[in-house]
Protein backbone atom coordinates (compact mmCIF):
# COMPACT_ATOMS: atom_id res chain seq x y z
CA UNK A 1 0.00 0.00 0.00
CA UNK A 2 2.99 2.51 0.83
CA UNK A 3 4.25 1.80 -2.56
CA UNK A 4 0.50 2.85 -4.22
CA UNK A 5 0.30 5.87 -2.39
CA UNK A 6 2.69 8.57 -4.16
CA UNK A 7 0.91 6.59 -7.39
CA UNK A 8 -2.25 7.32 -6.38
CA UNK A 9 -1.42 10.95 -5.28
CA UNK A 10 -0.16 11.82 -9.01
CA UNK A 11 -3.09 10.08 -10.32
CA UNK A 12 -4.99 12.18 -8.35
CA UNK A 13 -3.73 15.31 -9.21
CA UNK A 14 -3.72 14.36 -13.25
CA UNK A 15 -7.57 14.35 -12.35
CA UNK A 16 -7.48 18.01 -11.26
CA UNK A 17 -9.03 20.68 -13.60
CA UNK A 18 -6.63 24.06 -14.95
CA UNK A 19 -7.85 27.11 -13.40
CA UNK A 20 -6.80 30.21 -13.89
CA UNK A 21 -6.91 32.85 -10.90
CA UNK A 22 -5.63 35.50 -9.36
CA UNK A 23 -5.18 36.80 -5.85
CA UNK A 24 -5.39 39.91 -3.94
CA UNK A 25 -1.91 40.77 -5.13
CA UNK A 26 -2.50 40.07 -8.27
CA UNK A 27 -0.36 37.04 -8.81
CA UNK A 28 -1.89 34.46 -11.11
CA UNK A 29 -2.42 30.56 -10.09
CA UNK A 30 -2.34 29.14 -13.51
CA UNK A 31 -2.34 25.21 -13.62
CA UNK A 32 -4.05 22.08 -12.54
CA UNK A 33 -5.91 22.20 -9.30
CA UNK A 34 -3.76 22.29 -5.67
CA UNK A 35 -4.00 18.79 -4.33
CA UNK A 36 -1.40 19.62 -1.57
CA UNK A 37 -1.82 22.67 0.04
CA UNK A 38 -0.49 24.96 3.02
CA UNK A 39 -2.32 27.50 4.58
CA UNK A 40 -0.36 30.17 6.18
CA UNK A 41 -4.17 32.14 7.76
CA UNK A 42 -6.53 30.64 10.53
CA UNK A 43 -9.30 31.75 8.52
CA UNK A 44 -7.92 30.72 4.91
CA UNK A 45 -7.39 27.44 6.84
CA UNK A 46 -11.23 27.55 8.06
CA UNK A 47 -12.35 28.34 4.60
CA UNK A 48 -10.28 25.48 2.94
CA UNK A 49 -12.40 22.86 5.21
CA UNK A 50 -15.45 24.78 4.98
CA UNK A 51 -15.15 24.29 1.30
CA UNK A 52 -14.46 20.42 2.00
CA UNK A 53 -11.03 20.59 1.14
CA UNK A 54 -9.18 19.51 4.64
CA UNK A 55 -7.52 16.77 3.13
CA UNK A 56 -5.76 18.48 0.75
CA UNK A 57 -3.95 20.52 3.38
CA UNK A 58 -0.29 19.53 4.39
CA UNK A 59 0.84 22.08 6.76
CA UNK A 60 -0.51 25.30 8.31
CA UNK A 61 0.44 28.19 10.60
CA UNK A 62 0.92 27.74 14.58
CA UNK A 63 -2.14 29.90 15.32
CA UNK A 64 -4.44 27.53 12.93
CA UNK A 65 -6.82 25.22 15.43
CA UNK A 66 -10.02 24.65 13.77
CA UNK A 67 -11.00 22.24 12.59
CA UNK A 68 -9.42 19.86 15.11
CA UNK A 69 -8.12 18.06 12.40
CA UNK A 70 -5.56 20.43 11.57
CA UNK A 71 -3.89 20.93 14.64
CA UNK A 72 -2.51 16.70 13.34
CA UNK A 73 -0.61 18.89 10.61
CA UNK A 74 2.87 20.37 10.78
CA UNK A 75 2.96 23.50 12.28
CA UNK A 76 4.61 26.16 10.13
CA UNK A 77 5.33 29.08 12.42
CA UNK A 78 3.44 32.17 12.25
CA UNK A 79 3.05 35.82 10.20
CA UNK A 80 6.61 36.65 10.50
CA UNK A 81 8.49 33.62 11.25
CA UNK A 82 7.00 30.71 8.75
CA UNK A 83 9.41 27.71 8.67
CA UNK A 84 10.62 28.04 4.93
CA UNK A 85 12.16 25.09 5.03
CA UNK A 86 10.07 22.94 6.32
CA UNK A 87 7.56 24.98 3.79
CA UNK A 88 9.55 23.39 0.97
CA UNK A 89 9.91 20.34 2.17
CA UNK A 90 6.15 19.88 2.08
CA UNK A 91 6.08 20.29 -1.73
CA UNK A 92 2.72 22.33 -2.06
CA UNK A 93 1.41 22.95 -5.11
CA UNK A 94 0.10 26.24 -3.45
CA UNK A 95 0.24 28.21 -0.09
CA UNK A 96 -2.10 30.37 1.23
CA UNK A 97 -0.72 33.36 2.89
CA UNK A 98 -1.69 36.96 3.92
CA UNK A 99 -0.77 39.93 1.51
CA UNK A 100 0.96 41.27 4.11
CA UNK A 101 3.14 38.23 4.98
CA UNK A 102 6.40 38.65 3.96
CA UNK A 103 7.12 34.81 3.58
CA UNK A 104 5.78 35.54 -0.55
CA UNK A 105 8.47 36.76 -2.44
CA UNK A 106 11.09 33.76 -0.37
CA UNK A 107 9.01 31.56 -1.59
CA UNK A 108 7.74 32.58 -4.70
CA UNK A 109 11.74 32.58 -5.22
CA UNK A 110 12.04 29.20 -4.36
CA UNK A 111 9.36 28.16 -6.96
CA UNK A 112 6.66 27.62 -4.65
CA UNK A 113 3.56 29.19 -5.66
CA UNK A 114 1.71 31.38 -3.05
CA UNK A 115 -1.95 32.55 -3.49
CA UNK A 116 -2.58 35.47 -1.34
CA UNK A 117 -5.92 36.81 0.01
CA UNK A 118 -7.33 38.29 3.24
CA UNK A 119 -11.09 38.57 4.73
CA UNK A 120 -11.26 41.80 6.85
CA UNK A 121 -14.91 42.78 5.75
CA UNK A 122 -18.40 40.80 5.25
CA UNK A 123 -18.29 40.71 2.05
CA UNK A 124 -14.61 39.64 2.08
CA UNK A 125 -15.72 36.59 3.47
CA UNK A 126 -17.89 36.10 0.45
CA UNK A 127 -14.88 36.82 -2.18
CA UNK A 128 -12.91 34.99 -0.57
CA UNK A 129 -14.51 31.59 -0.48
CA UNK A 130 -15.48 32.14 -4.16
CA UNK A 131 -11.75 32.50 -5.01
CA UNK A 132 -10.78 30.14 -3.25
CA UNK A 133 -13.54 27.70 -4.73
CA UNK A 134 -12.01 28.46 -8.48
CA UNK A 135 -8.46 28.39 -7.14
CA UNK A 136 -8.95 24.51 -5.86
CA UNK A 137 -11.84 23.99 -8.80
CA UNK A 138 -14.83 23.58 -5.59
CA UNK A 139 -18.20 24.03 -7.06
CA UNK A 140 -20.25 24.55 -3.67
CA UNK A 141 -18.45 28.20 -2.49
CA UNK A 142 -21.73 29.88 -3.40
CA UNK A 143 -23.90 28.01 -1.80
CA UNK A 144 -21.75 27.81 0.88
CA UNK A 145 -22.13 31.41 1.17
CA UNK A 146 -25.63 31.36 0.65
CA UNK A 147 -25.90 29.00 3.89
CA UNK A 148 -23.40 32.01 6.09
CA UNK A 149 -26.00 34.72 4.77
CA UNK A 150 -29.01 32.39 5.97
CA UNK A 151 -27.26 31.79 9.28
CA UNK A 152 -26.62 35.26 9.84
CA UNK A 153 -30.28 35.88 9.08
CA UNK A 154 -30.91 33.65 11.65
CA UNK A 155 -29.34 34.52 14.24
CA UNK A 156 -30.95 38.15 13.59
CA UNK A 157 -34.36 37.23 13.94
CA UNK A 158 -33.73 34.82 17.15
CA UNK A 159 -33.27 38.18 18.97
CA UNK A 160 -36.16 39.65 20.58
CA UNK A 161 -37.25 43.83 19.91
CA UNK A 162 -35.59 44.98 23.09
CA UNK A 163 -32.74 44.20 22.09
CA UNK A 164 -32.85 46.00 18.69
CA UNK A 165 -30.92 49.34 18.77
CA UNK A 166 -29.27 48.74 21.77
CA UNK A 167 -25.48 50.62 22.06
CA UNK A 168 -22.91 48.72 22.18
CA UNK A 169 -18.53 48.81 22.89
CA UNK A 170 -16.52 46.00 21.87
CA UNK A 171 -13.18 46.37 22.92
CA UNK A 172 -10.72 43.96 21.15
CA UNK A 173 -7.33 44.82 22.69
CA UNK A 174 -6.09 46.67 25.81
CA UNK A 175 -5.44 50.58 24.32
CA UNK A 176 -8.01 50.09 24.51
CA UNK A 177 -8.83 49.46 20.63
CA UNK A 178 -12.24 48.81 20.21
CA UNK A 179 -13.80 47.30 16.90
CA UNK A 180 -15.50 49.87 14.55
CA UNK A 181 -18.85 49.96 12.56
CA UNK A 182 -16.02 49.41 9.56
CA UNK A 183 -14.44 46.33 11.11
CA UNK A 184 -16.03 42.24 10.54
CA UNK A 185 -17.41 42.51 14.05
CA UNK A 186 -18.89 45.61 13.58
CA UNK A 187 -20.43 44.41 10.94
CA UNK A 188 -22.09 41.69 12.28
CA UNK A 189 -23.17 44.15 14.60
CA UNK A 190 -24.62 46.03 12.31
CA UNK A 191 -26.38 43.00 10.94
CA UNK A 192 -27.81 42.31 14.23
CA UNK A 193 -29.20 45.83 14.65
CA UNK A 194 -26.95 47.05 17.54
CA UNK A 195 -25.27 50.85 17.21
CA UNK A 196 -21.50 51.08 17.84
CA UNK A 197 -20.78 54.00 19.98
CA UNK A 198 -17.58 53.98 17.78
CA UNK A 199 -17.95 56.34 14.90
CA UNK A 200 -17.62 54.97 11.20
CA UNK A 201 -15.41 57.91 10.60
CA UNK A 202 -12.87 56.52 13.69
CA UNK A 203 -12.00 53.62 11.29
CA UNK A 204 -12.20 49.77 11.87
CA UNK A 205 -9.85 49.07 14.95
CA UNK A 206 -9.48 52.77 16.50
CA UNK A 207 -7.13 53.52 19.48
CA UNK A 208 -9.40 55.33 21.56
CA UNK A 209 -9.40 57.48 24.68
CA UNK A 210 -11.10 55.72 27.76
CA UNK A 211 -13.13 59.06 28.19
CA UNK A 212 -14.53 58.13 25.20
CA UNK A 213 -15.89 55.69 26.32
CA UNK A 214 -17.17 56.62 29.49
CA UNK A 215 -19.43 59.98 27.05
CA UNK A 216 -20.94 57.34 25.45
CA UNK A 217 -22.26 54.97 27.98
CA UNK A 218 -22.95 52.09 25.82
CA UNK A 219 -25.68 49.74 27.49
CA UNK A 220 -23.81 46.50 26.81
CA UNK A 221 -19.79 46.14 26.52
CA UNK A 222 -18.33 42.57 24.52
CA UNK A 223 -14.79 42.23 25.86
CA UNK A 224 -12.31 38.82 25.86
CA UNK A 225 -12.22 37.40 29.14
CA UNK A 226 -8.39 38.36 29.87
CA UNK A 227 -8.61 42.19 28.39
CA UNK A 228 -12.07 42.42 30.78
CA UNK A 229 -9.53 42.33 34.24
CA UNK A 230 -9.70 45.67 36.28
CA UNK A 231 -12.20 46.85 33.82
CA UNK A 232 -14.97 48.96 36.55
CA UNK A 233 -11.65 50.25 38.10
CA UNK A 234 -10.65 52.15 34.91
CA UNK A 235 -11.51 55.81 35.85
CA UNK A 236 -15.00 56.54 35.70
CA UNK A 237 -16.01 53.73 33.72
CA UNK A 238 -18.26 52.51 37.48
CA UNK A 239 -20.35 55.56 36.15
CA UNK A 240 -21.22 53.27 32.91
CA UNK A 241 -24.52 52.48 31.91
CA UNK A 242 -23.24 48.51 31.11
CA UNK A 243 -20.86 48.49 33.82
CA UNK A 244 -23.57 49.61 36.73
CA UNK A 245 -26.05 47.06 35.09
CA UNK A 246 -23.49 44.24 34.97
CA UNK A 247 -23.80 44.08 30.98
CA UNK A 248 -20.63 42.72 30.23
CA UNK A 249 -20.53 39.96 27.65
CA UNK A 250 -17.45 37.81 27.86
CA UNK A 251 -15.29 35.77 25.91
CA UNK A 252 -13.19 32.85 26.03
CA UNK A 253 -10.09 32.49 23.77
CA UNK A 254 -11.88 29.65 21.54
CA UNK A 255 -14.64 32.14 21.20
CA UNK A 256 -12.67 34.87 20.41
CA UNK A 257 -11.37 32.97 17.93
CA UNK A 258 -14.88 32.30 16.35
CA UNK A 259 -15.80 36.55 16.61
CA UNK A 260 -12.34 37.83 14.94
CA UNK A 261 -11.82 34.94 12.33
CA UNK A 262 -13.82 36.61 9.03
CA UNK A 263 -14.77 33.31 7.37
CA UNK A 264 -16.75 30.18 7.53
CA UNK A 265 -17.79 30.33 10.91
CA UNK A 266 -19.49 33.88 10.76
CA UNK A 267 -23.02 32.14 11.48
CA UNK A 268 -21.36 31.17 14.51
CA UNK A 269 -20.14 34.62 15.40
CA UNK A 270 -23.40 36.67 14.63
CA UNK A 271 -25.31 33.82 16.94
CA UNK A 272 -22.80 34.93 19.86
CA UNK A 273 -23.03 37.96 19.50
CA UNK A 274 -26.95 37.78 19.54
CA UNK A 275 -26.86 35.31 22.08
CA UNK A 276 -24.98 38.32 24.70
CA UNK A 277 -27.50 41.25 23.07
CA UNK A 278 -30.46 39.29 24.25
CA UNK A 279 -29.22 38.68 27.08
CA UNK A 280 -27.74 41.77 28.36
CA UNK A 281 -30.98 44.17 26.77
CA UNK A 282 -32.80 42.60 29.74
Amino acid sequence: MNKLLPLLLALSTLGAHAVSVKDDAGRSYDGRAPQRVVSLLPSLTESVCALGACKRLVGVDRYSNFPASVKTLPSLGGLDDVNVEAVVALKPDVVLAAPSSRVAERLGALGIPVFTMDAKSYTDVRRVLLKLGELLDLPNAGKLWDDLEKGVAAAAQSMPARATGVTVYYEIASGPYAAGPTSYMGELLDRLGARNIIPATMGPFPKISPEFVVRADPRVILISERESVGLAQRPGWNHIEAIKRGNICLFTPEQGDVLARPGPRMPKAAQLMADCLTLKSR
